[in-house]
């Protein structure tokens, strides 16, 4: 599994480094263990917890983590009854913008991971099935006019 990429705080760094565990080696404990490992909240340890979830996908970084955890999802569990084509729509409306097509992609790939663990696809392998749901259904009428790269972090 590839080293999970965390925004850690100085603290817990300095938590981590005190309790002699790599942050490779936070995916063998869960939210409470962390939580005590780090000295942190309950949800501080539960977003790292899905943070190191989501980062084991292959091809699934950091920044599309944080957008699952920013959606409020916090495990693949909660992902295997939804649609990736709503979970787009979904972040979207949320960051007010409409974002790259891959993104979907990316969605699909994480709905499909938690229903089939330990498969081996990638986001890319869901781009015809996007075109095509696209290409037949559109986008909502709501749909944020803004694109992703006007939004004040990207500029």
């Amino acid at each position: 599994m590839k080293t999970p990429k965390l925004n850690l705080t100085i603290a817990e760094k300095a938590s981590l480094k005190k309790a002699g565990i790599l942050i490779n080696q936070l995916k063998d404990y869960a939210a409470d263990e962390i939580c005590e490992i780090l000295q942190i909240t309950q949800h501080r340890a539960k977003q790292i917890a899905a943070l190191i979830e989501f980062q084991a996908i292959s091809s699934i970084g950091p920044k599309f983590a944080q957008d699952l955890v920013d959606m409020g999802i916090y495990a693949l569990a909660q992902l295997k009854d939804k649609n990736g084509a709503d979970l787009l729509n979904e972040h979207e409306l949320l960051i007010g913008a409409h974002t790259d097509p891959c993104v979907e992609d990316q969605f699909r790939l994480v709905v499909h991971h938690a229903n089939n663990p330990g498969n081996h696809k990638q986001w890319w392998h869901f781009t015809a099935e996007r075109k095509a749901y696209r290409l037949q259904h559109g986008y909502p009428a709501n749909r944020p006019q803004k694109k992703w790269t006007e939004l004040e972090q990207y500029n």
